[in-house]
């Protein structure tokens, strides 16, 4: 998978599980939504990411992922 595709499926991911958790726990859980969203808003700007930090990290978007 590549990178940018796997922030995006993150992104996803951490917003639909605090949308769900905020409809079954607690209206706190809005605050992981907005904190994604706000992340994802200032990396458009700045190019910074957090995500793409720890992904690669984990090796993912690595040069065995890549399609010729």
């Amino acid at each position: 998978m590549k990178l940018e595709n796997a922030i995006r499926a993150l992104a996803g991911t951490m917003i639909l599980t605090s949308l769900a958790l905020a409809h079954y726990v607690s209206p706190n859980w809005l605050w992981l939504t907005a904190f994604v969203g706000a992340n994802l808003f200032q990396s458009a700007f700045t190019g910074f990411c957090p995500a793409e930090t720890i992904l690669k990290k984990l090796g993912v978007g690595g040069s065995c992922c890549t399609k010729s």
